[in-house]
């Protein structure tokens, strides 16, 4: 198909095909949880004996005997084929962002060639997929394949339900032959394993006696986009990197601020019914869904779980997401910049502390200047954040993200923590000294007798800070929408394990030298407001000012792309952090960098070789066709458009040419210069071809042009 014929092509099948009809849903108490094999499911499956003990697993990570493994195993089988699986599968999650699974079936035979059904306790607890073609980052020898996956018991097996049958699916681990993690989970595990070793010393010395296992919790809103599949398969741009990388803006994009919160169009309504059925089948507790503030642009947010399940579930979310928007005829859209010229897309990560006996740790309550353990944590986070800034940084460094990053609808690649008001005033006055009670927000009164008062928040939400307390949690606005939830959440809770094994060693020494606890933990606050309180900031992150005195003033790094982030991750403190906390070793660290480094690296080459192929083999046929069908008339125009046809396609050309030559260039003296020729160079490169070609895109008739334009693929559903 030649021309703009596909472009007229896609157009025509949307507007002329109908939309799936919704189906009446089945209750909510009916649906949920209904292809999990939960606590609830064990309960009515196991003997008490069993369940007991495995709900011990589940509830404290006690170890698990083979002999309950066997009983379990048996009921998950006995579950699964009632719901029609005849596979099982591991499932795991690599360095990538990406989710892995192999599937075995159940079937076996025996000596009279009969098939009968079989899955023991070992084979739920282990599998053994190839390790060898998963990123490692040096950690294996070419010729070493063998991984090891293990049972995550935390975490509940579910049914996978596709057009070509059901799986059940079994949350997993994934090692190698010699016990360095390769996947996401294991360091997720350690790292909530340290934060609750040291927020147990924390409390110990508060006087708490009665302490529960900590667990870190996490909601993570997911953002996305939504054009239809026949625009998408016009696109080879959107097929293969995610975003677009032609594209002029379309006269009418976002300024109306009309699609935000508005009316969700009917087709992705019913889209998003199928979607969030399936998610309640599966568990996974969906809140609230709207329009984004692009056109096209959607989120979905959930409930807070533990930070294990809610990686697990962010996982599925998107392979659900992805999954049930081509069967509405939709390409779901991850990328954090898909169209240039309107918002991105993001994850916030909610992050938060807490565990049975204490309750939130992060909830301030009305009065947080008596809530000592609220104080003492919120400071651990707030020490947290300016020691390892950088890293958090890092761990959301992707090619795709920095397309976000400081774009005026993203938070700066500065990272700052944002308390609201009374909260900064509180840690403040502490270190002054001054500490009073501090007011609240007061009440809402909008004189009208029929709109009931309201309790107003003692402050407001600062939507461009990177790091922003939101009542009773954290919120880490920079993470990307593809990305998983794991790496920015085991950059969390270690960097809070290592604050608070340092305020128990400072509260300590208070206690010991006989102060008060009240007085011991204001003297632990004021010394981190002293040394970390450059980090707090309430103002605009998104001002030229801010950029200027985080870096001058307050020593904040500003790392705006991922060739200068990625580096934190080999620094000696980074490095030690995860060592002295026993959630990454040296060796696993490193295998990370280079794994996320390969990773940026692919990334960029991919888009750069699929410009130069788009350029040559689309834009510019386009461009020349147009200008033969002005030859016999040019002269007789008084303004003729060929000259800037011309001059804007030799432009384009010119720039393929360079960026061509770019591409080759394979000699770097380090993986470092590799990935600094490619964020500057070359994404330097493949703008200028991008500008020539959206200026075509300006001057080529319509009819001519073969690429779908914006205003098509966001607005025409």
């Amino acid at each position: 198909m030649s021309g703009n014929e596909s472009r007229l092509k896609a157009i025509y099948e949307i507007t002329n095909t109908a939309p799936i009809e919704a189906k009446m849903t089945e209750p909510l108490n009916k649906i949920w949880a209904s292809d999990v094999f939960g606590l609830r499911q064990m309960e009515e499956s196991l003997s008490k004996a069993a369940f007991k003990a495995i709900k011990k697993t589940v509830e404290t990570g006690a170890e698990l005997d083979s002999a309950t493994a066997d009983v379990v195993a048996a009921a998950m089988k006995d579950w699964a084929m009632s719901k029609g699986a005849k596979f099982f599968s591991h499932i795991f999650y690599p360095m990538t962002n990406a989710t892995a699974e192999k599937h075995d079936g159940f079937i076996v035979t025996n000596s009279d060639g009969a098939a009968i059904t079989e899955f023991t306790g070992s084979l739920l607890i282990k599998g053994e997929p190839d390790g060898s073609s998963f990123p490692n980052g040096s950690l294996r020898m070419t010729n070493a394949a063998r991984g090891y996956t293990a049972w995550d018991p935390t975490s509940p097996a579910y049914i996978m339900h596709t057009a070509n049958g059901a799986v059940l699916t079994i949350p997993s681990v994934f090692i190698s032959w010699t016990g360095e993690a390769l996947d996401k989970k294991i360091p997720l595990l350690r790292s909530n394993a340290a934060m609750n070793a040291a927020a147990q010393k924390v409390l110990s010395l508060m006087g708490e006696t009665d302490i529960a296992t900590l667990n870190s919790s996490c909601g993570a809103e997911q953002e996305y986009f939504l054009i239809d599949e026949n625009f998408a398969n016009a696109r080879p741009d959107l097929l293969l990197t995610g975003r677009t990388l032609f594209g002029a803006p379309s006269p009418k994009g976002q300024q109306f601020d009309d699609h935000y919160f508005g009316a969700i169009p009917e087709r992705v309504q019913v889209f998003m019914q199928d979607f969030e059925d399936k998610l309640y089948r599966l568990g996974i507790p969906a809140k609230t869904h709207h329009n984004e503030v692009a056109p096209g642009q959607f989120e979905i947010a959930p409930y807070f779980e533990s930070a294990n399940i809610a990686a697990d579930h962010q996982q599925l979310l998107m392979t659900v997401l992805k999954n049930t928007a081509k069967k509405h005829g939709f390409l779901c859209l991850l990328h954090e910049k898909p169209f240039a010229g309107v918002n991105g897309s993001g994850k916030h990560v909610n992050w938060s502390v807490g565990n049975s006996t204490q309750g939130n740790l992060l909830d301030p309550g009305n009065t947080p200047n008596e809530n000592l353990d609220f104080l003492l944590f919120c400071g651990a986070v707030i020490r947290g954040v300016h020691k390892f800034g950088p890293l958090l940084r890092a761990v959301i460094a992707t090619a795709s993200n920095d397309h976000r990053l400081g774009a005026n609808e993203a938070p700066p690649a500065i990272l700052s923590v944002y308390l609201g008001d009374q909260l900064e005033k509180v840690f403040n006055d502490i270190k002054t000294g001054a500490l009073h009670v501090p007011s609240d927000g007061g009440t809402m009164d909008l004189g009208l007798s029929q709109i009931l008062k309201f309790k107003r928040d003692p402050g407001d939400r600062n939507r461009t800070s990177p790091f922003a307390f939101t009542g009773n949690r954290f919120e880490f606005r920079a993470v990307g929408s593809q990305q998983s939830v794991s790496g920015p959440l085991i950059a969390m809770n270690t960097m809070l394990a290592d604050s608070l094994e340092w305020i128990a060693a400072k509260l300590k020494a208070e206690l010991d030298g006989g102060a008060e606890t009240p007085a011991a933990v204001f003297a632990v606050i004021k010394e981190i407001m002293e040394s970390h309180g450059n980090v707090v900031f309430g103002g605009d992150g998104y001002s030229a000012e801010w950029h200027k005195m985080a870096a001058e003033e307050r020593g904040l790094k500003n790392l705006p792309t991922s060739a200068e982030a990625l580096p934190v991750l080999k620094s000696p403190e980074v490095v030690e952090l995860f060592s002295s906390t026993g959630v990454l070793s040296p060796v696993e660290l490193a295998s990370r960098f280079e794994v996320y480094a390969e990773q940026y690296v692919l990334a960029i080459e991919v888009e750069a070789k699929l410009v130069v192929e788009m350029a040559t083999t689309m834009i510019y046929p386009a461009a020349v066709s147009y200008l033969s069908t002005l030859g016999s008339v040019n002269a007789k125009l008084i303004n003729s458009p060929a000259d800037a046809v011309t001059n804007a396609a030799n432009a384009m050309m010119a720039s393929v040419d360079k960026l061509t030559t770019a591409i080759e260039k394979e000699e770097f003296n380090s993986t470092e210069a590799h990935l600094s020729f490619l964020a500057g160079d070359v994404c330097g490169l493949m703008l200028e071809v991008r500008a020539a070609a959206d200026a075509l895109e300006g001057l080529v008739p319509d009819s001519v042009w073969p690429l779908p334009k914006y205003r098509e693929m966001l607005f025409i559903k």
